[in-house]
């Protein structure tokens, strides 16, 4: 070791001896610790009309679980789904439209929206060489956040909060960020795994699940089953209502007055953490872990003596967590991994893939009642979206560093949504308050200590 790595260490120790505060503290003052209270549910900060996620019933004081729903501007997410599917159309545009504007489109508004989204589609000129291709990252969400905070640069009024200029950076931010995702992913491509770079143009005729497909693919080439099963995650990833972090972020910065580009970075920055976006990455991990070691993915007793030994900490990451399972709201269902589910076993069905989804579906089934043995907790827990969104985006080919930078592409228009919400009703910056531990202590010179 180093004399500079050993101070180093040291001062790590002494910042861990100096600095740490006892876990039993939080119970003796009350802490609401991650803004939830005892219950689990969350401490209600804030009104919104945008979306309602609901789980559970309250009944005395009591939680009663019930089937999970996903409720964008007063319209059950089902419905929506089952409305672009009849017609066999793509939605995650006209869901942006009804989260930005808060009611659905008619023909010719939906029309009009889409040509405004695929104006704004394209990148400003030399954007990518002098913002993106530059200075490549190993990560994408870390460039898509310094992308976005660079097209301040680019906008003739970028402070302006007026209704209008905020609708249209809005518009344009939900249009730009696939290109500068998948053009951040070429960069990572050619300079971080030295492999062939492939660029391709916009082609404005192709809708934004169409668009990503196109331009990450070498040769262009993809099913409509595809594209629509695409579309469909970023519709199930559009919106979870002001209380999922990233959007709690998002209106807490918008809360002190900066502009919108700063905002968007923020969230982008929230929903990189593996605790919040990057849970469906972990979830495939946890899959192929279980693939290597299990040597009968369709026997019950075989799966369930692994899934032990993950809870018990001894294998995987030994976190004992099986992810994908549980959620912050939802008790009996996510609605969002039902919808995924169906029509990804459907798109899978006869493929390579489909034993993997037969095995997830195994882990969900089984993992409630060795949880609850394992831990003596008895809540009712179901699947959530990321259970499936990991081995959708494998089966369409998207690469693994992508798949958080997606969600962010999907989220897009909801962080919008509730910026401009927020700007219009909020009108007071978040401050919320953290108890002083320290005592106060009587200065000593410095060549007295």
């Amino acid at each position: 070791m180093t004399d500079r790595e050993e101070k180093l260490k040291q001062l790590c120790n002494d910042y861990a001896e100096k600095t740490a505060i006892d876990p039993h503290l939080y119970e003796k003052y009350a802490v609401k610790r991650g803004l939830r209270n005892a219950d689990g549910s969350g401490v209600v900060v804030g009104l919104t009309n945008i979306c309602c996620v609901h789980g559970y019933m309250l009944s005395e004081g009591e939680k009663h679980p019930i089937p999970g729903q996903l409720i964008y501007r007063g319209y059950d997410i089902n419905d929506l789904v089952n409305g672009k599917t009849r017609d066999g159309r793509y939605g995650f545009e006209e869901t942006a439209y009804l989260l930005l504007l808060g009611h659905l489109p008619d023909k010719q508004q939906l029309e009009d929206f889409k040509k405004l989204v695929t104006h704004f589609r394209e990148l400003p000129q030399y954007f990518e060489e002098d913002v993106i291709l530059r200075t490549p990252s190993t990560n994408i969400m870390n460039k898509m956040a310094q992308s976005v905070l660079a097209l301040y640069s680019y906008d003739k009024a970028p402070e302006d909060k007026s209704t209008e200029s905020e609708m249209l950076k809005a518009v344009s931010v939900i249009s730009r960020l696939p290109a500068i995702m998948v053009t951040a992913y070429q960069a990572m491509r050619r300079y971080v795994h030295n492999e062939s770079m492939i660029m391709h143009p916009i082609n404005r005729d192709e809708s934004l699940a169409e668009s990503i497909l196109s331009t990450l693919r070498d040769d262009r080439e993809y099913t409509k089953d595809e594209a629509r099963l695409l579309d469909l995650c970023l519709m199930l990833h559009a919106e979870h209502g002001g209380g999922n972090n990233s959007t709690f972020t998002c209106r807490c910065v918008t809360s002190s007055g900066t502009d919108a580009y700063s905002t968007y970075a923020a969230a982008i920055s929230s929903l990189k953490g593996p605790r919040h976006g990057g849970a469906n990455i972990k979830v495939m991990e946890m899959l192929e872990c279980v693939e290597k070691n299990v040597k009968n993915w369709e026997d019950d007793g075989e799966v369930a003596d692994f899934l032990n030994r993950i809870l018990a900490k001894e294998e995987n990451d030994r976190s004992g967590l099986i992810y994908g399972m549980g959620h912050a709201v939802y008790t009996l269902s996510d609605p969002r991994a039902l919808i995924l589910k169906k029509a990804a076993m459907e798109l899978a069905a006869g493929t390579e893939v489909e034993p993997e989804f037969r095995l997830l579906d195994r882990i969900e089934r089984l993992t409630p009642e060795l949880f609850s043995k394992a831990r003596g907790d008895i809540k009712t827990m179901c699947a959530n979206v990321d259970m499936y969104s990991g081995l959708v985006y494998k089966m369409l080919g998207i690469p693994t560093d992508m798949y958080t930078a997606l969600f962010a592409c999907a989220r897009m228009p909801g962080w919008c949504a509730h910026r401009m919400e927020e700007l219009q009703n909020g009108k007071r910056i978040m401050r919320p308050a953290y108890k002083t531990l320290s005592v106060n202590k009587k200065y000593i010179p410095l060549d007295q200590r």
